[in-house]
């Protein structure tokens, strides 16, 4: 994996208004998939699930680097090997993963503050989101950045939802008229989404999406649809799905 130095970066960015980073939080230990090596580093069609999730960013054209935030010493990290286009590197920089994924986003930007100026955009994605199509990071970056807020990519609600109480007693059914599913990634301007989450984190809100911050600053997100197949690999059935998107994207 290619770590890139400030004077390299500095180099490459300094010519452009507009930056699109995108920061993965990899520091997660995913208890729900049962297994002993992280979720992250799980086999998906011939590579890891973080290896195909940053394969998406790599081959994307707006994006300018990618920020990783990994559990320092993680014995799985140091054997990841991305093939990278060497026509169009792209600079990958480590920053030190937190406690709670709010921590880890965190200090990826304040690792980013050495490369990123202020009106640079940072896209948050969950290193178990290996499904991210192209084409919704292609919406997402021409929907978002005209504004100045920023947003995320979700998927309307489908199911009939239902409010239970503590014993799983239906309490009643909840309009999904105006629900959605919070996917990533999450794309906000780069200081305005680092201050929101120093913020939240100061006031012992441990947000657990970067949208969450931004609301707690007032603000109004914009949400944008995307495919529900960009699915999050929580549990093993969910591996098997994704295993499923990579076998048909390869017919």
């Amino acid at each position: 994996m290619t770590k890139a130095s400030p004077d390299t970066l500095s180099t490459n960015t300094s010519s452009l208004k507009n930056n699109y980073w995108a920061v993965i939080p990899a520091a997660g230990v995913g208890k729900r998939m049962g297994s002993k090596i992280p979720k992250q580093y799980l086999p998906l069609a011939g590579k890891t699930v973080l290896e195909q999730t940053l394969n998406v960013f790599i081959q994307h054209s707006d994006i300018t680097g990618i920020v990783v935030a990994v559990t320092e010493g993680d014995p799985y990290w140091q054997e990841i090997s991305v093939n990278f286009n060497q026509e169009n590197m792209k600079p990958v920089i480590i920053a030190p993963g937190g406690q709670e994924r709010c921590h880890s986003v965190l200090n990826a930007l304040q690792v980013l503050s050495l490369h990123a100026s202020d009106n640079d955009w940072a896209l948050v994605h969950d290193a178990a989101r290996p499904c991210l199509t192209s084409k919704d990071l292609d919406q997402l970056i021409s929907r978002l950045s005209a504004g100045s807020t920023g947003g995320l990519l979700g998927v309307p609600m489908a199911d009939t939802v239902k409010s239970c109480d503590k014993q799983q007693n239906v309490i009643m059914t909840v309009d999904r008229s105006e629900l959605w599913r919070a996917l990533t990634p999450q794309m906000f301007p780069y200081k305005l989404l680092q201050e929101a989450l120093a913020h939240a984190i100061e006031n012992k809100a441990l947000v657990t999406d970067e949208a969450s911050a931004i609301e707690l600053q007032g603000l109004q997100p914009k949400m944008v649809e995307g495919h529900p197949g960009n699915i999050k690999i929580t549990h093993p059935g969910d591996l098997q799905l994704a295993e499923l998107f990579f076998a048909n994207a390869s017919e």
